[in-house]
């Protein structure tokens, strides 16, 4: 089949679409021919190097960890799905025409492989994060670096558990938040007085998604560290802060809430770009640029 790899840490010079063996389901998974799989930082900032003090990667290595598809092979133990059925979910080298899938959940059919193929990382990170910082209905919570996927995400969860969202993002993206159901504002300079003036009652949580590093602001503005937490910036807990990582809690019923929200039309996530899986470099280029908004997906089709 074929697969994306990279033999050694490195740019988008190391990314190659090969020729490999087709992987197969061991017990408690499901192979699937790939439809879609999602782009993130993850997988470019492994690629680099970024992650090898704490993860051991094994040359070749794939890349891709989520994506939909049509089950073709159950592995031994697993009973709630049958070959034939449309899945999406967290898996190994989901960047190939086969893949193995370990947590899932059925697709339905108004749900598109591009938005499933997108959706595993944004949904169980953003509610891990909501989690994990406490914020409750009724309250304030400040997003930084809000129009990306896990932004997109955390926004509609919020909004639907009833907490008000401030995001910062860029001008041109303030009509997307507020699509999402967020009060927008722009990240830099005075952020501190932006939001004040938007909730002068204050803010009660903060997330940051950029990593940009912003946690000792965020701090100043929430006012208590404990209430910051950050998905992508280290270096949050030596400020107090809470830093959000895995491994997933529950992500099959998470999986399966958002299908649920999706078909009711209280949940949506943009596709800015698709790309085919030999132009996987190119996505991960654009990706690291952190100008997106919604999530960059490779298509199969």
């Amino acid at each position: 089949m074929k697969a994306v790899q990279f033999s050694e840490y490195g740019g988008r010079e190391v990314v190659h679409v090969v020729e490999t063996d087709e992987p197969h389901a061991r017990p408690g998974q499901v192979r699937i021919a790939v439809r879609a799989a999602g782009v993130n930082p993850s997988d470019w900032k492994r690629r680099d190097g970024q992650y090898r003090d704490f993860e051991e990667v094994t040359f070749p290595s794939g890349l891709g960890v989520e994506g939909s598809g049509i089950v073709d092979e159950v592995g031994p133990g697993v009973s709630n799905v049958a070959v034939g059925d449309a899945v999406f979910g967290f898996g190994e080298n989901t960047m190939a025409e086969y893949a193995v899938l370990t947590h899932w959940a059925h697709k339905p059919d108004d749900l598109s492989f591009e938005v499933a193929g997108g959706l595993p990382v944004i949904v169980d990170t953003a509610t891990r994060a909501l989690d994990e910082v406490g914020v409750k209905s009724g309250e304030t919570l400040l997003v930084s670096g809000a129009a990306g996927g896990i932004g997109s995400a955390a926004i509609q969860f919020a909004h639907l558990r009833g907490i008000t969202v401030i995001g910062t993002a860029s001008a041109p993206k303030h009509d997307y938040l507020r699509g999402l159901g967020a009060i927008p504002t722009t990240y830099g300079r005075g952020l501190a007085e932006r939001v004040g003036k938007l909730a002068p009652m204050g803010i009660d949580a903060a997330l940051d998604l950029a990593g940009s590093g912003i946690i000792p602001e965020l701090i100043e503005i929430v006012g208590d560290p404990s209430r910051v937490l950050s998905v992508a910036d280290f270096s949050a807990e030596e400020y107090g802060a809470k830093f959000s990582h895995g491994p997933p809690k529950d992500p099959e019923r998470i999986f399966a809430d958002v299908a649920r929200l999706y078909s009711l039309g209280l949940f949506r996530l943009r596709v800015e770009q698709t790309f085919p899986l030999e132009q996987t470099a190119a996505a991960q280029d654009v990706s690291a640029k952190g100008r997106v908004t919604g999530k960059l997906i490779i298509s199969m089709d």
